[in-house]
């Protein structure tokens, strides 16, 4: 607990550490994942992908495979060609390639058999004819007009998917009067969200006329509306149902092209069909991070506040659209806090290229523009010898102000965060004080509590609802159709509904999200969980709470509002020995309407400009966080690590302290990965690492110490005080690395991943040129 932790106000069960209610199901064993799922008669699905990036389809014979013994169903595109995506102004993507593969790995053909050994001999009895089109791996390249674009919906015959312009204030101006302007330019790989459980789902189409599909989805919502879309079949006809993920992290939030075949093969064969994606296809259907090239350019004034931000950001599409608008939007208003910028230009353009599709990832079009910005600042407070927490504490954008691009901030403890990471960190004994080869470095952070404009809803529609339902046996059973991929939702929705009705944890049961039961939420991406759903929760909670009070009142003869809810009963207030237990007022109000049922909804308040794409970036509320790591460096090898990390973050109240720990702790490790060692690696067109063998995600014995302070007060619309804790706690991870290498050794890390390889060469660039760097 940080020291300068604010105090709130006394709750039962909300701001201690709460164990997952899923947690011994999981630790066992026995908790249910979609491939644990079994249907009698299953047949096996396949798919036939693409060897080529960017060929033609001449011919697709099938013959020989649908003659085949126990196979019962083969697909090509032109069965279900209707295209979808996760934004309804992008819908680019087809089950399976019309007219044209797209990248190493595009889906042209599908199978269903009795086993996977038939499935895969139908697959190698496939003949397809292709006709080798231009190969289109540099976004550079496809700026401009080239001979055959990927897409037909393309900016001038080029490659450009989608272009932003900003303009907001003079930043002209800003840049001529400048005392200082520093210019970074930085270069990200792309990431893989490389979670534990692949990409499976499982399809049953019964006789019945219904269509049911098991999935590791995140967004239950917007799978539920793909299906009908491509598969023509009213919604409420297809039921949706998302057993327990085994992470997530944005990889599973676009509706995905194996789980639309697997669903088209169960309703041609009318049988049951699953398909289980090995680690080489999870990696080729991919919608990791966006590899990504950004200009920063930021002025500031003579006392160090800025003056104007001027971003550029080229980033990589791979070969469909999928979040990719939302992306691009990001790379540049996302740059805007957690400081004060009055003048700000953004340019941001999105490539399509013939690779593997980039999407959304955790911290989603925040991470590498964050990296680049707080460097810039870095190098901005070394110009002026100012120390880099004085410089940031000087810019800081104040409670309850607005943005140049119309952004509401509502609560913000940035500059807390800031004098908490300094003090716990011993900042001021070590920032350029410790021997060469050891260092220090501050990085800071802003992200989104969800996303203020809901992708498919109309403004009126709420953005998240929880039904309640409880009978006689005082069970209170939840249902929303929010994902809990392991982040810990279902804990805090049951504890905020025990909490405000006052009954113990264990009578909350939180039904699996199923759309035949559940009702309609957005799902589990731009860390809106906790915010929306948490106030939906709060409010169908008090529904049910009201009436159980009102109960109490009519069989005590005391008012309402002289009452008070204790644990597991409701009691007069000045009179605590008068009043019911919970199953006595349960019992009572049932007696006139039966089971009682509650509900609660959430949408987030209007907000946002008039200009196009206004609404992109806003939230009802903001995380800001402020991280110092300590990193100890080699110089003869250029092999570092991570020692220790001092994480400050303002989450708002924090609601389940186990919950937001484990986020932060494992943001850290994700975004060191990223610093270190992660990236999709091609060579061309062709993806050389498909595989954790391959890919380097960090291993335990590599994380650093870490000390988390958590510090943020409450914010005023935020469920009991909450914000987001689950992608924000990442962004700060990345630059707080960067400015501490450049404090141990002298060099600047401008692209990620920084290893040890390309450490050494800046360290033996920065001795070639005689720079000097603490006596070394």
């Amino acid at each position: 607990m940080s020291s300068a932790e604010p105090v709130r106000t006394p709750t039962r069960l909300l701001g201690s550490r709460i164990p997952y209610i899923e947690g011994p199901l999981k630790v066992s064993g026995r908790a249910t994942y979609t491939d644990d799922l079994r249907r009698p008669g299953m047949l096996v699905g396949r798919l036939l992908r693409s060897p080529h990036a960017h060929a033609r389809l001449r011919s697709i014979d099938v013959s020989a495979a649908r003659a085949m013994p126990g196979v019962h169903a083969v697909l090509t595109g032109d069965r279900y060609p209707t295209p979808f995506g996760v934004l309804p102004i992008t819908h680019d993507e087809t089950a399976l390639a019309v007219g044209k593969a797209r990248y190493i790995g595009d889906i042209v053909a599908a199978v269903a058999a009795d086993d996977e050994l038939t499935a895969e001999r139908a697959l190698a009895a496939i003949r397809v004819e292709y006709d080798l089109l231009p190969e289109y791996t540099d976004t550079h390249g496809g700026l401009v007009p080239v001979a055959e674009p990927i897409h037909a919906r393309v900016k001038d015959g080029s490659n450009v998917q989608k272009e932003v312009l900003q303009h907001f204030g003079d930043v002209e101006a800003a840049f001529a009067g400048a005392a200082e302007r520093v210019h970074v330019h930085g270069r990200y790989a792309g990431v893989n969200h490389g979670f534990t459980e692949p990409l499976v789902t499982l399809a049953d189409a019964t006789p019945d006329g219904r269509l049911t599909v098991w999935s590791a989805t995140q967004v239950p919502h917007y799978l539920h509306r793909t299906l009908h879309e491509v598969l023509g079949l009213p919604m409420h006809r297809i039921r949706v149902v998302k057993p327990e993920v085994g992470g997530g992290f944005g990889g599973k939030s676009d509706p995905l092209p194996h789980e639309v075949i697997c669903a088209a093969l169960s309703l041609e064969t009318g049988r049951p069909v699953k398909i289980l994606c090995d680690r080489e296809e999870t990696f080729y259907t991919n919608h990791g991070r966006h590899p990504t090239e950004n200009d920063v350019r930021i002025a500031f004034d003579a006392e160090g506040r800025i003056r104007a931000y001027d971003i550029d950001a080229l980033i990589e599409g791979g070969a469909w659209s999928s979040f990719g608008t939302v992306t691009t939007y990001y790379n540049g208003v996302l740059s805007m806090g957690p400081y004060k910028v009055p003048n700000f230009r953004y340019r941001g353009r999105r490539v399509y290229t013939n690779k593997p599709p980039n999407g959304a990832m955790r911290a989603h079009g925040g991470t590498n523009i964050r990296h680049s910005v707080e460097t810039a600042i870095d190098i901005a407070a070394e110009r002026f010898g100012i120390d880099p927490f004085d410089l940031r504490d000087r810019n800081a954008l104040p409670p309850n102000s607005t943005t140049v691009n119309d952004f509401r901030i509502t609560s913000t403890s940035f500059r807390r965060c800031l004098s908490e990471a300094r003090r716990a960190s011993g900042w001021d004994g070590k920032f350029r004080r410790l021997p060469y080869g050891r260092g220090i470095g501050l990085g800071c952070g802003f992200y989104i509590s969800g996303s203020n404009s809901p992708i498919h809803f109309t403004p009126k529609m709420p953005q998240c609802t929880v039904h309640l339902k409880v009978d006689m046996d005082g069970g209170i059973a939840v249902h929303c159709m929010q994902a809990d991929i392991g982040q810990g939702s279902n804990t805090l929705m049951a504890a905020i509904v025990a909490e405000v009705v006052g009954v113990d944890l264990d009578r909350v049961h939180v039904i699996p999200v199923d759309t035949d039961v559940s009702p309609v939420d957005i799902g589990s991406y731009s860390s809106r969980v906790t915010f929306m759903m948490g106030n939906a929760t709060r409010k169908a909670a008090e529904s049910l709470r009201d009436q159980l009070l009102k109960a109490t009142s009519r069989v005590t003869g005391h008012p309402v509002e002289r009452l008070r809810v204790a644990t597991e009963r409701y009691e007069v207030a000045h009179r605590p020995e008068v009043g019911l237990s919970y199953l006595e007022a349960l019992h009572a109000a049932m007696e006139t309407q039966g089971a009682l049922v509650a509900t609660g909804a959430y949408s987030s308040p209007p907000m946002g400009g008039t200009f196009k794409g206004a609404r992109a970036g806003t939230a009802p509320a903001y995380s800001f966080a402020a991280y110092v790591a300590e990193v100890e460096v080699d110089p003869e090898t250029g092999v570092y690590r991570p020692e220790r990390m001092w994480a400050a973050f303002d989450c708002g109240r924090p609601l389940n302290r186990l919950a937001v720990e484990g986020q932060i702790q494992g943001s850290i490790h994700m975004g060191l990965g990223q610093f270190m060692g992660e990236a999709m690696d091609y060579r061309g067109a062709r993806l050389m690492n498909p595989a954790l063998l391959d890919y380097k995600i960090p291993m335990p014995q590599q994380m650093p110490e870490i000390e988390i302070l958590l510090v943020g007060d409450d914010d005023p619309e935020g469920p009991f005080g909450a914000k987001e804790a689950g992608e924000g706690p990442l962004i700060a991870t990345l630059p707080a690395m960067g400015n501490a290498i450049y404090d141990a050794v002298g060099v600047r890390c401008v692209e990620l991943p920084l290893t040890p390889d390309k450490l050494l060469r800046g360290i033996e660039r920065r001795e070639a040129e005689g720079r000097a760097w603490k006596g070394h």
